[in-house]
C-alpha cells in the first residue's frame, strides 16, 4: 500500500468517538446474553466483584496493547504487527499474534451472525404479539420452530450480514464512526428504557441484592475462570479489532485514558443487562441461570405475561439486535482492512468480499442447528462427541485462538517492544506506566494461560 494511501485512511474524529467504537465492539451479545446468565449460574455478586477485577488486570492492558500495535502501524492488524515487529528489532514472526487474530474474528462473525439474525427475527416476533400470553411451551415452540428452518434461519442471517456490510463498506467517517455515534446512544437508551420499566415489576430490590451483595460461598474455582473467559471475550481482545481500530487512532489520544473509557461503558451495559433482565426472572419466577435459553426463551415468556409486554419486548430485542449489529461491524473491519490492503481493491469490494465469505462459512452453522444436527466433528475426542459445528467453532475461537492471540500480543508488546517506546506512546504518569507494563508482562500471561489450560482441560 502506498504511503500516499496510508496517511488519506484518515482518523478518528476525536477520543469519544474512539470508545463509542471500540465500546460498540465491546458491547455486544456477551454484555446483554451471555453476563447476566453466567452471574445467574454463578451466585450473583461475588462473580461480578471477580469479573471486574479481571476487566481491570487482564482486559484495559490487552487492549492497550492491541490499540498501540494498531496505531503504531497505521496498517492492517498484520502488518502492523510485523512493522512494530521490525522496528524495535524482533522477529516479524510475531505477526502471527495479529494472524489469529483476524481469523478468530473471521470465523467469530460467521456465526455471530446467525445469532445475530435470531435477534433480528426475536423483534419480529414480539412486534406482532407472538409472545403475548403465551405458556412456556409455546414460546420454546417458537425458537425450536426458528433453530429447525434453515431458510428462515438463513433469510436472517443474510439481513444481519447485510447491515454489517453496508456501514463497513463506508469506510471510517461515513461507516464505522457515524454508525457508533448513532447506535451506541440509542442502545444506552433503549437499555435505560428497559430497566425502568423493569423497576415496575416489584422485584427490582431483588435483583440489586442479587447482583450487587457477595456471597464468596458460592464462588468456585469454576466461576473464576468463567470470570476470566468473560473478560476477555466482552473486550473483544484476541480478535484484532482493537489493532484495526488503534490503527485510525491519532496521536493526541491517550490509549491509558481511552481503554479505561471503553471498561466502563462495556461493564456500565452489563450491570443494567443485568437490572434489565434479573427483575422479569424474579417476577415470574423463573431460574436465573438459565443458560443461553434465558434470552430466547426465559424473557419472551416472561414479557408476554406482563402489561405493555408486546411494546417492551420489541424495545428489548432492537436494543440485543443494535449490540450485536455492533460488534458485528467490529468484527468484519479487520478482515476488511486486510482484505483491502493485501488485494489492493476498494473499501466496498473488501467488506463485500470478506462478509460474503463470512456468510458462506455461516451456512454449516445454519445447517449444523438442524439438517446437520446429527454431524459431530472430531467426535473422536470424548470432549466433541455431542458437538456440533456452531458449537465446534465458538469453542475454538473462545478458548484456543483468542486467548492465544492476547497471549502472545501481551508478550510482545510487554517485552520486545522498546520500553522508551512505549512510556512514549501511553503518555501515563511514571507509577500508572510501571503498574500496566508489570500487568502486562507478569500478570496478564499467568492469567491467560490459567483460562487456556483450564479451558483446554
Amino acid at each position: 500500500m502506498s504511503e500516499k494511501s496510508l496517511t488519506s485512511r484518515g482518523n478518528w474524529s476525536s477520543r469519544m468517538a474512539f470508545i463509542l467504537a471500540a465500546a460498540g465492539s465491546a458491547v455486544g451479545l456477551g454484555n446483554i446474553w451471555k453476563f447476566p446468565y453466567m452471574t445467574g449460574e454463578n451466585g450473583g455478586g461475588a462473580f461480578v466483584i471477580v469479573y471486574l477485577a479481571c476487566i481491570a488486570v487482564i482486559g484495559i492492558p490487552i487492549m492497550m496493547a492491541e490499540v498501540f500495535v494498531g496505531r503504531n502501524g497505521q496498517r492492517n492488524p498484520v502488518a502492523s504487527m510485523r512493522l512494530v515487529a521490525e522496528r524495535n528489532l524482533s522477529n516479524p514472526a510475531w505477526r502471527l499474534s495479529a494472524i489469529i487474530g483476524v481469523l478468530a474474528a473471521f470465523v467469530i462473525l460467521s456465526f455471530y451472525s446467525v445469532i445475530g439474525g435470531w435477534s433480528a427475527s426475536y423483534v419480529v416476533y414480539s412486534g406482532m404479539g407472538d409472545f403475548a400470553g403465551q405458556d412456556a411451551d409455546a414460546v420454546g415452540a417458537i425458537f425450536s420452530a426458528l433453530l429447525a428452518s434453515p431458510g428462515v434461519l438463513l433469510f436472517w442471517h443474510t439481513v444481519f450480514m447485510g447491515l454489517v456490510i453496508l456501514v463497513v463498506s463506508r469506510g471510517l467517517k461515513g461507516g464505522l464512526e457515524r454508525a457508533a455515534k448513532i447506535l451506541m446512544p440509542t442502545l444506552f437508551v433503549l437499555l435505560l428504557l428497559v430497566v425502568g420499566y423493569a423497576t415496575t415489576t416489584g422485584h427490582f430490590a431483588q435483583a440489586l441484592d442479587f447482583l450487587f451483595t457477595p456471597d464468596f460461598s458460592k464462588l468456585t474455582w469454576n466461576a473464576v475462570l468463567q470470570a476470566l473467559g468473560q473478560a476477555f471475550f466482552t473486550m473483544s481482545l484476541g480478535m484484532a479489532i482493537m489493532m484495526a481500530y488503534g490503527s485510525y487512532l491519532g496521536k493526541d489520544v491517550s490509549i491509558g485514558r481511552a481503554a479505561v473509557g471503553v471498561g466502563i461503558m462495556d461493564t456500565l451495559v452489563a450491570l443494567l443487562a443485568g437490572l434489565a433482565i434479573f427483575p422479569f426472572v424474579f417476577a415470574n419466577g423463573l431460574e436465573a441461570g438459565q443458560g443461553p435459553g434465558l434470552i430466547f426463551v426465559t424473557l419472551p415468556l416472561a414479557f408476554g405475561q406482563m402489561p405493555m409486554g408486546v411494546l417492551f419486548a420489541t424495545v428489548f430485542f432492537v436494543l440485543l439486535l443494535f449490540a450485536a449489529w455492533t460488534s458485528g461491524i467490529s468484527l468484519l473491519e479487520p478482515v476488511t482492512e486486510w482484505v483491502e490492503e493485501k488485494m489492493a481493491i476498494t473499501r466496498t469490494g473488501a467488506a463485500i468480499l470478506a462478509g460474503g465469505a463470512c456468510w458462506l462459512l455461516g451456512g454449516a452453522s445454519i445447517l449444523s442447528l438442524n439438517v446437520w444436527s446429527d454431524v459431530y466433528l472430531l467426535g473422536m475426542f470424548e470432549r466433541f462427541e455431542t458437538t456440533g459445528i456452531l458449537d465446534l467453532l465458538d469453542f475454538f475461537t473462545a478458548n484456543v485462538m483468542l486467548p492465544l492471540s492476547g497471549l502472545l500480543t501481551a508478550l510482545f508488546v510487554g517485552w520486545c517492544v522498546a520500553k522508551e517506546s512505549l512510556r512514549a506512546d501511553m503518555a501515563m504518569s511514571n507509577g500508572m506506566f510501571t503498574l500496566w507494563l508489570s500487568l502486562l508482562r507478569y500478570v496478564t500471561p499467568i492469567a491467560v494461560v490459567a483460562v487456556f489450560v483450564y479451558n483446554l482441560m
